[in-house]
């Protein structure tokens, strides 16, 4: 008899030994919900990451299963922000974090433009103000009487 033989290894096919809870396949069975309503409602959604119960393992499986996609954008306000749309189109990741580097915000919207990318009106009507000024005020740059015409 051969002492490895003594030695009681469980088997756990929860996956609980694995760092796993499952809750990856559940969010990919919600997101694919979520694409349908999207799809036929227009109405996006969005899902809190943070309030959901990971093992250790399961926002690397979850990660690694949406992979990326074509976009991503990088924002620098009171912190980093990152969003990325995944390999599945109209599904993106959004990730917050402060000045000290500490995630605060880590989503999924299923959406057709994530709402932190989209101009918002009062941001725009500050662009036009300042670029109004830059005309006015010498087209700083601009050589010619016409402003879209390049030096």
């Amino acid at each position: 008899m051969n002492v490895l033989d003594d030695i009681n290894i469980p088997v756990d096919p929860s996956g609980a030994l694995s760092g796993e809870t499952g809750n990856a396949l559940i969010l990919l069975q919600e997101i694919a919900h979520a694409m349908r309503h999207l799809l036929e409602t227009g109405e996006s959604r969005t899902l809190d990451l943070l309030a959901i119960p990971f093992g250790p393992t399961d926002e690397d499986r979850l990660l690694s299963e949406l992979g990326q996609g074509e976009v991503s954008a990088t924002l620098n306000a009171l912190g980093e922000s990152r969003v990325w749309e995944s390999r599945y189109s109209g599904v993106w990741v959004v990730e917050h974090r402060n000045l000290d580097g500490q995630r605060v915000a880590f989503q999924i919207e299923i959406t057709r433009m994530p709402e932190i990318l989209c101009a918002h009106s009062a941001d725009i009507e500050s662009g036009l103000k300042r670029l109004n000024e830059t005309l006015i005020t010498g087209r700083q740059g601009f050589t010619s009487e016409n402003p879209q015409e390049e030096p």
